[in-house]
């Protein structure tokens, strides 16, 4: 163990002294878009979505955009419309399944029991990116099965991506959907066992990734349902992250669009507005950005964009969500031409960790890794 975190600060002490930054650029954005179909079992669940050709015009609108990523949810049944635009330049994610009874044998007699395994999130970036994506997290706790937004119906969650950009710089992503309320409900004060599930849905969602945490920047996006006036999104995952010491956390439509103010929480408020400018121009998807404390490799918002009227056709929303995106930079103030040489004379062989200083038999994916050979220590960029 000591040699392991000797490599790792001879690697950091030799790169440190020039203080040099390159700084890249990649956009990326989240879109719920409304792929429901208009109606499950007996349920009516989407009568007004964007169906069939509003789903292609929503492929047409990403197409047009070219954001680096794009992180989505509710690709349920109009998924070959979604992405039959984008095949072309960009890498898609594997679908999880649509919601509907074809190959689904339903239970009539135990309705109550019944749920899909799809989970509707769905993210795609610009072919020549790496991306590694991980195993789907269903969240533990959710509300309603046939009211209350049939959160239940579908396997909710979240996944979890590792993305090297083209310059070998690796990042974490989040995408997520957490459980609606509906309107009714919302209005009447009867929403209370929504909000609870989701507050425990941000609490699965940043346990998991602060265990995960290492030295890389996290991108935290998707459809939280959440405002900050009816939910305490703040306490449990914004305060909670910083109170750590370990990284932190920043609200991208917080930090560059409302003064670095966050809206503060009401204990009874039954408005409700999603699809309008309202509480400031706070959107229920949001994007947040992690810096852990230690880390050399940062990200930073310089641009937010809740697109309103990019999105409309004939005067209406393609969808029921507006799409909310970010253009980050990054900044690496590690000298990248410090250590480079492996002196040929000597024949010990190869050591490999990953950046936060754990060893491994030899990089598995691409991306910047720590090398040591004998004395000398070198980071190396591995690409597949």
């Amino acid at each position: 163990m000591r040699k392991v975190f000797a490599a790792t600060a001879l690697c950091f002490s030799l790169i440190a002294g020039a203080q040099s930054q390159q700084a890249e650029r990649f956009s990326i954005a989240t879109l719920n878009i409304d792929g429901l179909p208009q109606k499950v079992l007996v349920v009516n669940v989407n009568a007004d979505g964007p169906g069939s050709a509003g789903t292609v015009r929503i492929g047409k609108y990403l197409m047009k955009k070219s954001f680096d990523m794009v992180f989505m949810q509710e690709d349920f049944n109009y998924h070959e419309e979604l992405t039959a635009m984008l095949e072309d330049e960009y890498q898609l994610d594997a679908w999880s399944g649509d919601v509907g009874i074809d190959g689904h044998k339903i239970d009539f007699l135990h309705l109550q029991n019944e749920r899909f395994e799809c989970d509707g999130l769905m993210g795609c970036w610009k072919k020549g990116l790496n991306v590694t994506d991980g195993a789907r997290t269903a969240w533990a706790d959710g509300f309603g099965k046939f009211s209350h937004s049939n959160d239940l119906l579908a396997t909710k969650g979240f996944r979890r991506y590792e993305v090297t950009l083209n310059s070998g710089t690796q990042l974490v992503v989040y995408n997520l959907h957490m459980d609606a309320e509906d309107e009714l409900d919302t209005e009447e004060g009867k929403a209370g066992a929504d909000r609870a599930a989701r507050v425990n849905q941000l609490k699965q969602l940043r346990d998991d990734i602060m265990s995960n945490l290492d030295e890389r920047p996290v991108v935290v996006l998707g459809d939280f349902n959440s405002f900050y006036f009816r939910d305490k999104l703040k306490e449990n995952f914004v305060d909670f992250i910083n109170d750590s010491g370990k990284a932190t956390v920043s609200d991208v439509w917080v930090e560059l669009k409302n003064e670095g103010r966050f809206p503060e929480y009401q204990e009874d408020n039954r408005s409700r507005d999603d699809k309008e400018e309202e509480h400031g121009g706070e959107s229920l998807d949001k994007i947040f950005y992690i810096n852990p404390t230690s880390a050399a490799v940062k990200v930073k918002a310089v641009s937010y964009l809740r697109d309103i009227e990019g999105y409309l056709h004939n005067g209406k929303p393609l969808g029921d969500h507006y799409p909310v995106s970010a253009l980050f930079e990054v900044t690496d103030t590690r000298d990248n031409t410090g250590v480079e040489a492996v002196s040929e004379t000597d024949n010990a062989p190869a050591e490999y960790y990953n950046l936060s200083g754990q060893r491994i038999s030899q990089p598995a994916n691409s991306g910047l890794y720590i090398e040591r050979k004998g004395k000398d220590v070198r980071k190396r960029t591995v690409k597949y």
